[in-house]
């Protein structure tokens, strides 16, 4: 079975959209006391709150999801898993986020985690269909 046209287009706008989750994890993790300081503060207690495993299960999700999207553009059948491990990443970070929560969660961070796990579930349902393409 040939890959469709629509493929590789889509493996590279999902590799930039994962790419963006890195530069906003990057950003997270590099947060000065200052910046930090600068937050309302309700999310100063969400970023104080957060356990070490969320932070790493959040890594997991943007990594992961990207590892995964060079692997559909490369054509590697390991792109599945990569992308199987990025979806876990971010249901623990859900978890985390909307299970331990200290302060309320907006609805807009309701909107964009749901838009997130939309499409970390589309890219993995793509990856298993690409593994018959690849």
């Amino acid at each position: 079975m040939t890959r469709p046209k629509w493929f590789m287009p889509v493996a590279i706008v999902a590799l930039l959209w994962n790419l963006i989750g890195c530069a906003a994890y990057l950003m997270d993790v590099t947060l000065t006391p200052e910046a930090v300081a600068a937050m309302s503060s309700d999310q100063q207690a969400l970023y104080a709150a957060r356990p070490a495993w969320a932070v790493a299960a959040y890594a997991i999700a943007v990594w992961g999801g990207a590892l995964g999207c060079v692997g559909l553009i490369m054509k590697k059948r390991w792109a599945k898993g990569a992308l199987l491990a990025s979806l876990l990443g971010l249901i623990a970070q859900d978890i985390a986020l909307f299970g331990m929560s200290p302060v309320a969660i907006s609805a807009s961070v309701y909107a964009l985690q749901g838009m997130v796990l939309v499409i970390a579930v589309l890219l993995l349902l793509l990856a298993n269909r690409a593994a018959r393409w690849l």
